[in-house]
């Protein structure tokens, strides 16, 4: 991971909507992963995806566990 590029964005839990904030690592380029909320414990997908061009984060979503992002 490289710190430079580890951006904090305001998101909040698809389970309890509590609010946080994420911690997202754009130097993996375009990628799926799973985090814990938190507050609440509960797994938490992410898709993020990063503009190939710039290196910069197009967009951020996240997910239940059951849903399919």
């Amino acid at each position: 991971m490289h710190e430079e590029q580890l951006d904090t964005h305001p998101v909040h839990c698809p389970y309890c909507s509590m609010p946080f904030d994420l911690p997202v690592d754009v130097s993996q380029g375009s990628h799926q992963t799973w985090e814990d909320c938190p507050y609440c414990c509960a797994p938490i997908q992410l898709r993020v995806e990063v503009s190939p061009m710039t290196g910069e984060l197009d967009a951020l979503v996240l997910g239940r566990d059951d849903e399919v992002l």
